[in-house]
């Protein structure tokens, strides 16, 4: 059984060194060495040309993190995917599909005009992306450059979008899009398990973009890592969304009204702020794990909660919205708050993509 990540979250953010949370931490701390030591040798591999990457013959974009958790990748994936379709390419997606129960090595989530796989079969996230690109096929797969190959020959497609693939080295990517916390970059500063970094911050010199990402007042300096071109991406609230018939309406609707809030992803208080910043009240909120399967216990115990809490509205995500296609009694009582993601300097940014992609 894995260590819970409620628990897992909490000793990253505690700085005690005594007793019980401290000795788990210290533990955890142990067993970074180990997994540290593993990714060094796994990159230096790579840098040295010991291990090849793969080539596909269409431009690749990777979007990808150091940290675990939400730092808004698939609002970023959807904004790439529509700008690349404006500018007359035909993108595809690419995902691993996490979470997802197909182990096909190329899974077809979506051929751009029918989505194939539900949640379950191809993971939440890449379901998502798929209902917000109709035209874009989306196929997920552990090896990327099975799932490039059947994007192009299958489907056309003459770029290729990589979701959360900075650490997926084995296909050579034309530009890497590098997302961090604005706030808090690199977590506590410590490598998994003891920390929430998947590298050390000196893999940036890998990177080609930084997207500073988060709604965040005050931005955390960035010290001891490469000059990157940098920009500023802010999570904004877009529409409110009736998850039983797809209804749409402002998030300004959610201003003055009391509202029960429940979340399943990488970053919950993000959501509960951006919900804030709309002007809801807030009377109550839960959270789950990231992609946490909702089952009939967990319905029953939101509908109490709600209840309870006196909210005249239930808000979720979108991607909490996917993961609660199994219960459409329960949608027609929840509304799903859609995120976009708004860089700021668009222009630049996107004439930076294009300069990349040009050869």
């Amino acid at each position: 059984m894995r260590f819970p990540e409620k628990r897992l979250k909490e000793i990253w953010e505690d700085e005690r060194t005594t007793g019980a949370p401290g000795a788990i931490a210290a533990a955890l701390r142990l067993l970074s060495f180990p997994y540290g030591a593993a990714v060094a040798l796994r990159n230096h591999l790579y840098d040295g040309g010991l291990i090849k990457q793969q080539k596909l013959p269409r431009p690749v974009i990777s979007v990808g993190n150091l940290t675990v958790g939400g730092t808004g990748k698939t609002p970023t994936v959807i904004l790439l995917a529509a700008l690349l379709t404006e500018h007359g390419y035909r993108p595809a997606v690419l995902s691993r599909g996490y979470g997802g129960q197909e182990k096909l090595p190329v899974n077809v989530v979506s051929d751009g005009n029918r989505v194939f796989l539900g949640w379950r079969e191809a993971g939440d996230e890449p379901v998502m992306i798929a209902g917000a690109l109709p035209g874009i096929p989306v196929l997920t797969g552990v090896k990327r450059s099975l799932t490039g190959k059947a994007a192009v020959d299958r489907f056309g497609a003459d770029i290729l979008i990589l979701d959360d693939a900075f650490q997926h080295r084995s296909l050579y990517r034309d530009v890497d899009i590098v997302l961090i916390d604005a706030a808090r970059p690199f977590g506590n500063g410590l490598l998994l398990p003891r920390g929430p970094l998947r590298e050390p911050p000196q893999a940036l010199r890998r990177a080609g973009i930084l997207l500073r990402t988060g709604d965040a007042d005050h931005e955390e300096p960035l010290r001891k890592v490469p000059a990157l071109p940098s920009f500023r991406g802010i999570h904004r609230p877009r529409e409110l969304v009736e998850a039983a018939t797809g209804r749409v309406s402002s998030p300004t609707a959610l201003q003055g009204q009391k509202i029960f809030a429940f979340a399943g992803i990488g970053s919950p208080e993000a959501f509960r702020r951006g919900l804030t910043a709309l002007g809801a009240k807030v009377v109550s909120f839960r959270v789950f794990p990231d992609h946490h399967p909702y089952d009939r216990s967990d319905i029953a115990a939101l509908r109490c909660l709600a209840s309870e809490s006196g909210a005249a509205r239930i808000v979720t995500t979108e991607k909490d919205g996917v993961r609660l296609a199994d219960f459409p009694d329960f949608q027609t009582e929840i509304s799903l708050l859609r995120i976009g993601m708004e860089i700021t300097s668009a222009g630049p940014f996107a004439e930076l993509i294009f300069s990349r992609l040009a050869y």
